[in-house]
């Protein structure tokens, strides 16, 4: 399943559920999907926001290759 943000003829945006792109390609040309607003059916992708997931969490920095970092001033740790 897919979903999309489609815009009426009279600029009402709302969101549809599709199986595949496919699906969203001949439902709009049939006239088959209709603007719960208005009723329209003359629909047209709106643009989106892409969904975008959550970045793993970074791996812990290596130990310090001088044995620690005394009091924060490590003039390794911008190294990392």
């Amino acid at each position: 399943m897919i979903v999309y943000s489609v815009r009426c003829g009279n600029g009402h945006v709302f969101d549809e559920w599709f199986s595949n792109s496919t699906d969203y390609d001949v439902k709009a040309s049939a006239g088959e999907v209709h603007c719960p607003d208005c009723g329209d059916s003359h629909i047209s992708k709106a643009i989106m926001a892409p969904s975008i997931g959550k970045s793993s969490p970074a791996a812990p920095p290596p130990n310090c290759p001088v044995g620690g970092c005394g009091g924060g001033a490590c003039s390794f740790a911008n190294d990392f």
